[in-house]
């Protein structure tokens, strides 16, 4: 297990310094926008399926080949495991860090595989964060999505195995591989979308930096190449995607401890950052072609990052389409993270999902999504158990269900309804079993230009069965409510 420090605060930090400078540099941005400027909030089209029977031609020209560089993505890849390796063993002095090639050969049983003892935060998020390092070291260097996640799978695999004298923890190589691999994919597209945006020579190193701190991996490769800071060559310039963001801030009410936020909650600030990508019209079969992001911070008892939520297209299909609507069916990645005052839960689970989008006069649509599916591995917390030197969570597997219906009326006001619930097992742990409900329902009003109001309103909950009567059940709740002023952008 890597000893790193906790990079979520980091991230939404910079996640916001990022959208802080596409804010100023709108006006550049403006020239170069593929469609009309709309807010995030009042999307034409959330899901937008992709027209088939592309030439190949048209095909070369949308997916640029660039040439691969293996040693260069292995010495990087490896790079990312001595680093910590050496810090480990050298700078803190880890007992752990010890490692003999006789261990490395031990832990290629299956037998030598167990579940390890971190923190919560570092085998939810740091390990992701990790994970992502092995992957863009293969994507930036012509890689493809499926050849850059064989490279994370393995790259999880040797440290598991070769990093340390523990056992190879199950948890680890899951988080590290799914985590990296959701997390890796979007941060390469986005810094390719944000590049992209320098095909006309303006403000070029600005978004080179921007780039640089959304995914340092394909700057350093650029910077290798001799093409940071110059004009982007074919592979950026073929660029498709356009994003949509808000980020909004206001007040929240809620309460951990009785369950009524409106009598007896607390107030605390409260601020949001979502976003959603698109990568146009021409494939839809491609992973990552769609994906959106939510990252929710707020003051409370004992927590600050609230939420985290990705949503990504692995695979798509067009059902059929009627007069008024089109039907779709789609895989889809999912990553939470939930951290309240009441509780907190991590998963990685996969969905398929029925989508249906109606539309009525061009400014008036109904998005539907259903969907059902996995959950690959969730943790949640066990107020009876201490594992090792500090896990207080269970690791369990089960099924998860999800819906979410958008109404936009005369591209102003948003209804939203959104609903994540799962049942899983305990595999490591006391012996137990966990009911997840996470539901909002939010109204947005545009009142000016790219200026919203938003109110919303939620309900999280997670329920905990024991098998043995000795140890309690718990039901804890955290609904909540909120007001905040949002600004839109699209680009």
């Amino acid at each position: 297990m890597i000893k790193k420090t906790n990079v979520l605060s980091m991230l939404l930090t910079l996640l916001c310094v990022s959208f802080l400078q596409v804010t100023i540099a709108q006006s550049t941005i403006d020239s170069l926008v593929q469609q009309p400027v709309d807010s995030v909030m009042f999307p034409k089209q959330l899901w937008k399926p992709i027209q088939l029977g592309v030439a190949d031609s048209e095909q070369q020209v949308l997916n640029p080949k660039r040439p691969k560089h293996f040693w260069r993505a292995g010495t990087e890849w490896f790079l990312a495991q001595a680093f910590p390796a050496t810090f480990n063993r050298f700078i803190t002095k880890d007992p752990y860090s010890y490692i003999t090639f006789k261990n490395f050969i031990q832990h290629q049983r299956l037998s030598a595989w167990d579940w390890d003892d971190n923190q919560f935060t570092t085998n939810q998020i740091d390990h992701p964060y990790h994970g992502q390092i092995y992957f863009n070291a293969f994507r930036s260097n012509g890689y493809n999505f499926y050849q850059s996640s064989l490279a994370t799978f393995v790259g999880s695999y040797i440290w598991e195995t070769a990093g340390e004298t523990q056992h190879p923890a199950i948890n680890d190589l899951v988080n590290t591989t799914f985590g990296g691999i959701i997390l890796g994919e979007m941060t390469h597209r986005v810094s390719r979308n944000i590049l992209a945006r320098s095909r006309n020579g303006h403000n070029v190193v600005g978004n080179e930096l921007v780039a640089l701190i959304v995914n340092p991996v394909n700057s350093l490769n650029r910077l290798l190449d001799g093409k940071w800071g110059k004009r982007v060559d074919d592979y950026y310039l073929a660029d498709s995607s356009v994003i949509s963001a808000e980020i909004d801030a206001g007040f929240r009410r809620f309460d951990a401890k009785e369950g009524d936020f409106l009598s007896k909650g607390k107030d605390s600030f409260y601020t949001r950052l979502r976003f959603k990508y698109s990568n146009g019209e021409h494939n839809y079969k491609r992973p990552f072609d769609q994906f959106s992001v939510n990252l929710e911070a707020g003051s409370g008892d004992s927590t600050f990052i609230n939420a985290v939520n990705v949503h990504a297209l692995l695979y798509g299909a067009q059902f059929f389409k009627s007069q008024k609507g089109e039907h779709y069916g789609t895989l889809n990645a999912h990553y939470d993270f939930y951290n309240n005052d009441a509780f907190f839960y991590g998963a990685q689970s996969l969905n398929y999902n029925w989508l249906s989008e109606f539309t009525y006069k061009s400014q008036n649509k109904l998005n539907l999504s259903l969907g059902v599916g996995a959950v690959l591995l969730a943790a949640v917390p066990d107020p009876y158990l201490l594992y090792g030197a500090s896990r207080n969570y269970n690791y369990g597997s089960g099924a998860s269900y999800r819906f979410k219906g958008d109404l936009s009326l005369l591209n102003r006001l948003l209804f939203t309804m959104d609903y994540n619930g799962g049942v899983f097992y305990t595999i490591s742990g006391t012996p137990s079993y966990y009911i997840l409900h996470a539901g909002t329902v939010e109204g947005s009003l545009r009142v000016f230009k790219r200026w919203s109001i938003n109110l919303r309103s939620g309900y999280f909950s997670l329920q905990g069965e024991f098998r043995d009567e000795k140890y309690p059940d718990f039901h804890r709740e955290y609904p909540f409510g909120s007001v905040s002023v949002g600004y839109n952008i699209q680009f």
